[in-house]
């Protein structure tokens, strides 16, 4: 069986110092405890942080850390980044991103609010963490009424506050298996 992939996103200009950046590296740490890969925007701050914490679990291995670039410069990658990837698409690359297993976000602007949009609208699980930004923003809501999975009445973006949590919200993962088929008239 493969290893889900789970992506982490948020702001890339978070400091070292700022409690998001703290709880990314926690997370890292706990996904990688947990037999997940991780993917991510594969620059600094947020992205950064959970690829240091994924380095510090004692079952990381390479290839646990996947970053899609926005630019065409492999090299501009964090350096926790095993596997580059530069697509130079700029933004375009959130949709990439969003389409992992399941998206977690940490704070975030604008980039970050889109990778949750595409994630949504591509039937990803969506977890966001009670922080400032668009995540906190998000947290614990459903971002249109368009039943994603109607057998699942509970559906939505899962606030969390600590990365215990998010490991629990993840083991529902297979849950979210239905991939989209693209957009289509409704009947």
């Amino acid at each position: 069986m493969r290893r889900w992939i789970v992506a982490v996103i948020g702001d890339s200009s978070t400091s070292q110092d700022d409690e998001r950046y703290t709880l990314a590296r926690k997370l890292g740490k706990a996904l990688i405890d947990n037999n997940y890969r991780i993917i991510s925007g594969g620059l600094g701050g947020i992205m950064q942080a959970v690829s240091e914490g994924a380095r510090e679990s004692e079952v990381y291995k390479e290839g646990d850390i996947l970053g899609i670039l926005p630019g065409f410069d492999p090299d501009e990658a964090n350096s926790c980044v095993d596997i580059p990837i530069a697509t130079g698409l700029n933004y375009g690359r959130n949709a990439i991103v969003a389409n992992s297993d399941a998206v977690i976000a940490i704070g975030g602007g604008s980039g970050t609010l889109s990778e949750m949009a595409h994630a949504w609208a591509l039937r990803r699980l969506v977890i966001a963490y009670k922080v400032r930004g668009w995540s906190g923003e998000l947290a614990d809501r459903k971002l249109d009424e368009r039943p994603r999975y109607p057998d699942m009445p509970d559906d939505r973006i899962y606030g969390v506050t600590t990365e215990k949590e998010t490991i629990s919200i993840l083991e529902n993962i297979e849950k979210y298996n239905r991939r989209t088929k693209g957009i289509r008239k409704r009947k």
